[in-house]
């Protein structure tokens, strides 16, 4: 007896089992359509991940001071305002580059000096251009007195002063000393302008030739020659001149010898 022949699909099996085929292409379709969405996203994201990892490695060894900390021009990208801007630091010497090595220096002036301040030299009191021809003052007769004592005119000033006094050079000059009968004895003190000083009715020299300076004692007050007690006799007589008033001279020279 033949085997039963197989039973043929109907239609509606027919159209139902193409459904379905096609739903199993579509699926499948979709799926490698997802693959390759997920493959071309996959690929850049590695990509991205090794230059992370590569930045990160970077950071690591500049904070472990194997990569110099001051910005170099070169490390700027070619054709940009960074690396104009770096250049432009490096030249000027930006102290925003300056490496965390850099010591602080001090503020000008911050710290204390030992330098001991400059002290104005005290200057010299300027030295008189004359002094007077004894300690004392206060004067007798004047320029110009008449009296039996003088032939004319008096030509000089008296200081009243005790016998032995000492008489002092007015001035720097040389002296020279003499004997007149008027006078007695004398000293003449001639200055460098060539004027004369003449010191009258002297006891006695300390001093009798030669150089002297302002100050120095060059005799000693006495009552010789024309003299009614002792005093010292003082003239002053310019170049060429006779005797002139003394009284104005020492005033002239800051003096005043009343």
């Amino acid at each position: 007896m033949a085997p039963d022949a197989a039973a043929r699909p109907t239609r509606a099996e027919l159209r139902l089992a193409a459904r379905e085929q096609s739903r199993v292409q579509r699926r499948g379709a979709a799926k490698a359509a997802t693959r390759a969405a997920l493959f071309r996203v996959a690929i850049p994201s590695v990509a991205a991940l090794g230059v992370a990892g590569a930045a990160a490695v970077t950071v690591i060894q500049d904070e472990a001071g194997r990569v110099p900390a001051q910005a170099s021009a070169a490390d700027a990208p070619d054709n940009t305002a960074a690396k104009a801007a770096a250049q432009q630091a490096v030249a000027a010497g930006d102290p925003a580059q300056a490496s965390r090595s850099d010591a602080r220096q001090p503020l000008a002036g911050a710290q204390p000096t030992d330098t001991p301040t400059a002290q104005p030299t005290p200057q010299a009191a300027p030295q008189p251009k004359v002094v007077m021809p004894v300690a004392q003052h206060g004067l007798g007769e004047l320029f110009g007195a008449a009296g039996t004592h003088w032939a004319n005119r008096h030509t000089g000033i008296d200081f009243p002063v005790d016998g032995g006094s000492e008489v002092m050079a007015v001035t720097d000059g040389t002296i020279r000393t003499q004997w007149n009968p008027f006078y007695g004895y004398m000293s003449i003190l001639k200055m460098p302008d060539g004027t004369e000083a003449w010191y009258c009715h002297l006891r006695g020299y300390k001093i009798r030739k030669g150089p002297v300076k302002q100050g120095d004692v060059i005799a000693f007050v006495g009552s010789s020659g024309n003299s009614t007690g002792p005093h010292l006799h003082f003239e002053i007589r310019p170049p060429g001149s006779g005797p002139v008033d003394p009284l104005p001279w020492f005033l002239s020279n800051g003096l005043d010898p009343r």
